[in-house]
């Protein structure tokens, strides 16, 4: 059936666009002001000359190289890159077996200790910052790479969705599973995890971008520069003087790619993890 294009239509492809522009202006005028000169930033701000790189293509990718000089990106991009998939794996893996465990396996108080899990979300992760840098610090990660990745692991909005996607996993594919010899281990990776591509996906997807983002945490445990990621390498680089607006854009570009990659891949299975769409299961 052919949808009808009326005013409504119209007025909501409108709206669309608006709404677009509203995200991708900004980040075009982060990638043009990384490819033109320090100078030209600031010249035509008001007009649409400040959405173009620069007329000489040799100053295209110059800025990239004088930053790269500058600092040690690679390092700090390899360094979040080994936060955000340790990250990633580690997330899944716990709370994958959480929610496999509020699920479908019976134990006494689950019903409670869920209860108490979601009551939790109420409270916001910088409250309990403190606390968590005391026991980093007592056990003895503060400054390692560990202590940026090892802390935020479980989450409780992922155990939530994990539990949601193995529920709807009949118990008979289970119990078959069991009549063949198959172990409670051999069930959740061999058959939980797969059937849960969504969730899985989703999860991963998610806490990559949250350790990429992630800037005050990795601020607090973190002294070694060698080791700092990419979101507080920015802080470092707007800092030291001389400071190029230029070069700055051109940076932000750079922590931007990988994310823009990473959804890009992913958006499938991330859009069917959030609206609870399928378990994988044909």
């Amino acid at each position: 059936m052919t949808k009808k294009f009326g005013p409504l239509s119209i007025l909501e492809y409108i709206l669309l666009l608006l709404l677009a522009a509203l995200f991708i202006f900004p980040m075009l005028w982060m990638i043009v002001s990384s490819m033109k000169p320090e100078a030209d930033v600031y010249t035509n701000l008001t007009s649409f000359k400040a959405f173009l790189p620069s007329l000489n293509p040799a100053n295209w990718f110059k800025t990239y190289q004088e930053v790269i000089e500058r600092f040690s990106i690679g390092t700090y991009l390899a360094n979040s890159l080994f936060y955000g998939l340790t990250f990633s794996v580690g997330s899944i893996l716990v709370n994958a077996l959480a929610g496999f465990a509020f699920a479908k396996i019976n134990f006494s108080g689950k019903k409670i200790i869920f209860g108490i899990l979601l009551a939790l979300l109420i409270i916001p992760m910088e409250t309990v910052l403190i606390p968590q840098f005391t026991i980093a610090n007592a056990l003895g990660i503060v400054n390692t790479r560990l202590a940026v990745v090892l802390p935020a692991m479980a989450s409780i909005f992922n155990i939530y969705l994990f539990r949601n996607f193995f529920i709807a996993i009949p118990e008979e594919i289970i119990e078959s599973a069991k009549l063949d010899g198959a172990n409670i281990v051999t069930i959740f990776f061999r058959i939980m995890l797969p059937m849960s591509k969504p969730a899985v996906a989703t999860v991963g997807v998610l806490s990559f971008i949250n350790s990429w983002n992630d800037y005050i945490w990795p601020l607090m445990v973190l002294t070694d520069r060698s080791k700092f990621s990419m979101q507080v390498a920015i802080t470092t680089i707007n800092t030291t003087q001389p400071v190029y607006i230029n070069q700055v854009m051109a940076v932000l570009t750079i922590s931007t790619i990988p994310l823009i990659i990473i959804y890009i891949v992913a958006q499938k299975y991330i859009l069917q993890g959030l609206g609870g769409s399928g378990t994988g299961i044909k």
